[in-house]
């Protein structure tokens, strides 16, 4: 007996909450509450309920393994899942929800201390308890009773019945089975679009374009979405109805209903009814199966009832209907471009995205299309329609779609890797006669560059009886005309023409200045005139050496260049709505200043743009001056990196790099000023500093704030320390919501990337998924008083040679300070 209560004793002391093992919460939860699944095993792992017992809150195991746990919302009757925390990251059954004392909300794994899986901050926002609604809504609520977060506002695959859908809010599919992409549901420019999340989005479903569509009212604008009844229902601002979308002929309007979309990209309807089972509506979006990204696979033809086959014109190259690229900018591992040639895939195939996606170029001819597309290593595919012209550039590519006898009006190419095509159907003689063709061919090659070699040495001890002038040009002019896959070379008259004679000047910077120009053919181009020599003419050469060679959705492309004499001129792709300083910093004649929504889309974009230069370039390449002024918009906002004329090289067996001061002060990592050795964690910083001005609206630095808000960085840290961090968001931003978790990403991402310690920063690829909430963002640690001190000295340093007495950046008012921090002006 004694034994018995012993063991007794011991279970109530060490089991955790042992006597409420299996019973769950009604209705909400307060401060202090915490559990893992091990705990309410005999509850299905829910620890809270809805007051009517429909919905359940707590650990729900994964369709890929019974061992691991999502925390999740479900409809019980139904076992249909309504919302998750962390579907991306299951945790296992020991691993702990708690709700602490201060009201922040934890999902953490590997015991205390462990990695945060997913977490709300509710630090200062006075929590008194968490709600599960009847409505199937997890509800944060204040000790007034206001809701402070709502699992509504943040939803995942699903909406269900009185959820409101509005803009901003994203639906996110499970990953694909057969490609891993996901697909998303999201309301903007009025209207509620599908698309597939490849590295550019492309939509393949509009609801303003469906013919199932209901028009109540015309010439509203779409702001919001809700499921009602028996339909789909769509509002304005002022919330009236504009459009309806029915989806059941059941019209009982207390039915619940669900909307989920799913892994393939249609979404579905499910009734979940009362009792066990759920009816599911027979109505789909998209209703064509063949109207998805993959209901083949990608390269594949989807006819009739999806009826898949190859695509003809591949078929013929390739046996494994693949195009035989896996990935398109990465060069072979003797620093060769994967050798590659365009298939026609025919004229009867159509495309899901030929309806939404704009046209890479207008009014242009089949071979120019053609060239776009060989001459950009991320298109896959083309399209080119001959009645209007356009030209279609993808880079992924899903299923094509069969167009009948009539055609699709398209022609398509395909870009496929020369390696391996064919189907070996050619018999053994080829196989014969291969070696000797190959060893004629490289011996003949070799005699030609052992002549051509000896006839350039002659050529080059001639030269040195030149003076050097014309020795430095020669050699420049053939060092550019060596190049392999140079942009056009145009004359200096060319571009004299096309800028009529450099009349309209875009900008000036260090090395020359930027005029307007317009081609023949009636594209605009930026001119960069280098005006100089010495470290222009070293720009020049690292800028088309870099540029003319990289091809990437939000880095700024080069056209063109002149190299003509003493002239040395870039062209530039023109990009009309200029740089992201004239947009976020002050309001000029007809400018307006740029919403959360776009701020955060230019912040994704120059993310993956510098994380393509770090990472997926055959050389690392740092930029070294990362800045607004360096970041240029086009008609859509998006954004595109430029200027790469302080880049610096490095090669993948290099970790740092040491150089000369290059940049722009105020937004230089401190390893900059103390010539500490630098990597691409500089350009973290630096983009950092963006990210930050972005949020705030204003620059880093500004001697009208007072002296505790001049000093941007510091005084956003000061305000995380507090628990402020809103405070810090631009107030005349439009369209923001406080709330957004987008808001608390974009804020905490910026404060790692300008950790002083640059073993601290993240990688560029790391800060595009922190942003896209793919890798949880935590608290960063607060910065020491070590970089304003490196500044403060840097800047004394520079006052003192030239007579004057700054104090650094303590000191606002400072114009030492100012100039420093804005010496170098848009290039």
């Amino acid at each position: 007996m004694r034994g018995f209560f012993i063991v007794l004793f011991t279970c109530l002391v060490l089991l955790p909450d042992p006597l409420r093992a299996g019973v769950a919460s009604i209705g909400s939860i307060t401060p202090g509450f915490g559990g893992t699944q091990m705990n309410y095993i005999n509850n299905n792992g829910l620890f809270l309920e809805s007051n009517n017992s429909e919905f359940g809150f707590g650990f729900l195991t994964t369709p890929a393994s019974v061992t691991l746990f999502t925390l999740s919302i479900v409809h019980k009757s139904s076992l249909r899942l309504i919302w998750s925390a962390n579907r991306a990251s299951p945790v296992s059954n020991s691993d702990k929800f708690v709700f602490e004392a201060n009201g922040n909300v934890v999902l953490r794994a590997g015991g205390e201390g462990g990695t945060v899986v997913w977490s709300l901050d509710n630090t200062g926002k006075n929590v008194s308890r968490i709600e599960l609604r009847d409505s199937g809504n997890l509800v944060v609520v204040s000790s007034k009773g206001v809701s402070i977060w709502e699992s509504f506002d943040h939803p995942t695959d699903t909406l269900i019945t009185n959820q409101g859908f509005k803009e901003g809010m994203k639906l996110t599919s499970n990953p694909s089975s057969s490609s891993n992409m996901t697909f998303v549901l999201e309301i903007k420019s009025g209207d509620m679009v599908l698309s597939v999340n490849s590295l550019t989005p492309q939509v393949y479903w509009s609801m303003g374009n469906d013919r199932g569509k209901i028009i109540n009212k015309d010439g509203g604008v779409v702001t919001s979405s809700s499921l009602l009844g028996n339909s789909w229902r769509f509002f304005d601002q002022k919330q009236v109805l504009l459009w309806q979308f029915v989806f059941s002929d059941n019209k009982d309007d207390n039915a619940t209903w669900i909307a989920v979309l799913g892994n393939t990209g249609v979404i579905s309807f499910s009734n979940l009814g009362s009792g066990t089972s759920a009816a599911d509506s027979s109505t789909k979006i998209p209703s064509d199966q063949c109207a998805t990204p993959e209901p083949c696979g990608s390269y594949y033809v989807c006819s009739g009832s999806k009826v898949c086959g190859c695509v003809p014109g591949l078929s013929r190259v390739r046996s494994d209907c693949k195009s035989g690229i896996a990935s398109p900018c990465k060069k072979t591992n003797n620093n060769a471009t994967l050798p590659v040639q365009l298939v026609n895939a025919g004229d009867s195939v159509d495309y899901f995205a030929l309806g939404f996606a704009p046209p890479f170029s207008k009014k242009t001819n089949l071979d120019s299309c053609k060239e776009f597309c060989n001459t950009n290593c991320s298109c896959l595919g083309l399209f080119f329609q001959n009645s209007s012209g356009n030209c279609f550039l993808f880079d992924w590519i899903g299923s094509y779609k069969n167009s009948g006898n009539a055609g699709s009006g398209f022609v398509s190419y395909i870009k496929v890797a020369t390696n391996g095509v064919g189907d070996g159907n050619n018999g053994e003689d080829e196989g014969k006669h291969f070696p000797y063709i190959v060893i004629i061919v490289v011996v003949t090659v070799f005699i030609i560059g052992v002549l051509i070699y000896v006839g350039f040495r002659i050529h080059k001890r001639k030269k040195t009886l030149l003076d050097d002038h014309g020795d430095q040009s020669s050699e420049e002019d053939n060092f550019l005309e060596n190049l392999s896959g140079m942009p056009i070379r145009f004359t200096y008259k060319d571009l004299q023409s096309a800028t009529n004679n450099f009349s309209i000047k875009l900008g000036q910077g260090g090395f020359g200045s930027v005029y307007e120009g317009t081609l023949p053919d009636g594209s605009r181009i930026a001119v960069k005139k280098l005006e100089g020599i010495g470290q222009g003419k070293k720009e020049f050469r690292a800028e088309v050496s870099i540029i003319g060679s990289i091809h990437h959705l939000h880095l700024v492309r080069l056209r063109g260049f002149c190299a003509e004499g003493t002239h040395r001129l870039l062209a530039y792709e023109f990009l009309s709505k200029g740089s992201l300083e004239r947009w976020i910093f002050r309001k000029r004649g007809g400018d307006i200043l740029l919403d959360w929504d776009t701020r955060f889309n230019i912040a994704l974009g120059t993310a993956k743009g510098l994380a393509y230069l770090h990472e997926d370039c055959d050389a690392r390449i740092i930029h070294c001056d990362i800045k607004p002024e360096n970041i240029l918009l086009d008609d859509n906002f998006n954004a595109k990196v430029s200027d790469f004329g302080l880049a610096k090289l490095m090669t993948r067996e290099q970790s740092h790099v040491f150089t000369t001061m290059r940049g722009t002060r105020g937004y230089l990592a401190p390893e900059w000023i103390t010539n500490y050795a630098i990597s691409e964690k500089s350009d973290v910083y630096s983009y950092g500093m963006v990210l930050l001005e972005l949020i705030g609206g204003r620059k880093n630095y500004d001697p009208s704030e007072s002296s505790e808000k001049c000093h941007f960085p510091s005084y956003a840290f000061k305000m995380m320390e507090e628990g402020k961090l809103m405070e810090i968001v631009d107030g005349q931003m439009k369209n923001v919501d406080l709330n957004d978790e987008r808001v608390q990403r974009a804020m905490k991402t910026a404060l790692w990337c300008i950790q002083e310690d640059m073993h601290l920063r993240p990688s560029m690829s790391k800060v595009v998924q922190m942003l896209e909430g793919v890798f949880p963002v935590v608290q960063p640690p607060s910065s020491s008083t070590l970089g304003s001190r490196l500044y403060s000295s840097f800047f004394k340093s520079i006052s003192e040679e030239g007579g004057g007495t700054s104090s650094g950046p303590s000191d606002c008012n400072s114009e030492n300070y100012l100039s420093a921090v804005r010496l170098s002006g848009p290039r």
